[in-house]
């Protein structure tokens, strides 16, 4: 997990904060937000398929009403194939960005109709499809990306603008040929207050997205590391241990420990602790991968989710992270000495160390014990605690 603090006086650091990808939890709380919304397509281009299937029945403009069916069935179509893919668990980031383009760009394909079909009126003067626009925006909050609300609003008023450019410029769209104006007259006052009220609307959802960001850090993050918190990891412990259950794939689970931290701490003071922890933390987050889930368990312990990792690699990894603590120095702050930090290390592995998160977690604080009544500094998994089982003390 990677995250940045950014100023609030240095616009350079905010317009750059927008588009960085988001925290893994973000994207994952996204993902979730993107089943709900292919649910909610999938469920009004449902009923929107009823509407020119009416038309058709009861009405005798046959051309416009089968061009309307099409668009709907294509509509409908796509929406059915996105809400295949993120119930099979298809997600990707740009996944967000596709959806949300989609959303938008249905719309503006619904208004254009009305242009080809040569009622301009209806396509710059609706006051039911152009809502529609507003749905597509709000429902971008749900990705918790702040780049995908930029980009869907912003594609919304250029796709919008678009509609009103060409209306004006194939008709005199106050010519006496409209009358009666079923749609009311073209103003510009009008065209400018909607796109006005849309970009609105793109500030607002963003402005939604990033207070839900902080919100959501606060509640899952440690403020001294920047890693997440127990709670969080206890959750995605138990999501990930069910995956792999279900989907019979490897996962590994560390549980670290910075050894004789105490005595750390009592001998150059609490500052100089948590300046070990944050260190600690950086090398972490550069070690290990992106989707790896790592936590502050409480105090000195460390804890590590590795999706897909069988216990062989997860020993590898964990024992590049053992030697990169281990030779680095940790500056003391305020005196012109440095320390030398070690870890010790307890590995499980699912399915040998248990089929659940709780015997996974109990296997890896058992080998952590291990480690350290073996000397610390070290890492004991599996395959090591037999052997172990055969050496002397």
């Amino acid at each position: 997990m990677r995250q940045a603090s950014v100023s609030s006086n240095d616009p350079a650091s905010f317009w750059s904060s927008l588009w960085k990808r988001p925290d893994p939890f973000l994207l994952e709380a996204g993902a979730a937000g993107e089943k709900l919304v292919a649910r909610v397509r999938l469920l009004l281009t449902a009923i929107l398929l009823a509407i020119p299937v009416a038309s058709l029945w009861y009405e005798r403009e046959i051309w416009e009403n089968l061009v309307g069916l099409g668009v709907t069935i294509a509509a409908f179509l796509v929406a059915l194939l996105w809400f295949w893919l993120v119930q099979q668990g298809f997600y990707r980031h740009w996944l967000g960005f596709a959806s949300s383009l989609l959303d938008v760009s249905l719309v503006t394909a619904a208004l254009f109709v009305f242009v080809l079909l040569n009622r301009p009126h209806t396509a710059v003067n609706s006051k039911v499809t152009f809502e529609s626009y507003f749905l597509a925006i709000a429902a971008t909050c749900l990705r918790h990306d702040v780049r995908i609300c930029l980009l869907a609003g912003m594609s919304a008023i250029a796709q919008y603008a678009l509609i009103v450019a060409s209306a004006t410029m194939m008709w005199d769209l106050n010519s006496a040929q409209f009358s009666p104006f079923a749609y009311g007259y073209f103003n510009w006052s009008v065209q400018i207050s909607r796109l006005v009220l849309m970009f609105v609307a793109t500030l607002l959802s963003t402005s939604v997205v990033f207070r839900v960001q902080r919100l959501l850090r606060l509640s899952t993050c440690d403020r001294m590391t920047g890693l997440f918190n127990r709670g969080h990891f206890d959750e995605r412990l138990l999501e990930e241990a069910s995956r792999a259950s279900r989907y019979h794939r490897p996962l590994a689970l560390a549980m670290m420990d910075i050894d004789h931290f105490k005595t750390f701490n009592d001998s150059h003071g609490h500052s100089a602790g948590d300046e070990a922890l944050r260190m600690m933390a950086s090398i972490m987050r550069a070690s290990f991968r992106q989707s790896d889930v790592i936590a502050r368990y409480g105090g000195e312990e460390f804890v590590v989710i590795l999706p897909e990792t069988d216990s062989a690699a997860a020993t590898e990894k964990v024992e590049r992270l053992r030697l990169s603590i281990e030779n680095p120095p940790i500056p003391v702050p305020g005196l012109d000495v440095a320390e030398r930090l070690t870890i010790s290390a307890g590995l499980a592995c699912f399915p040998d160390d248990g089929s659940d998160a709780a015997q996974m977690l109990r296997a890896a604080d058992h080998r952590l014990f291990e480690a350290k009544r073996r000397g610390r500094n070290r890492i004991v998994s599996r395959e090591r605690a037999d052997s172990l089982m055969h050496a002397p003390d």
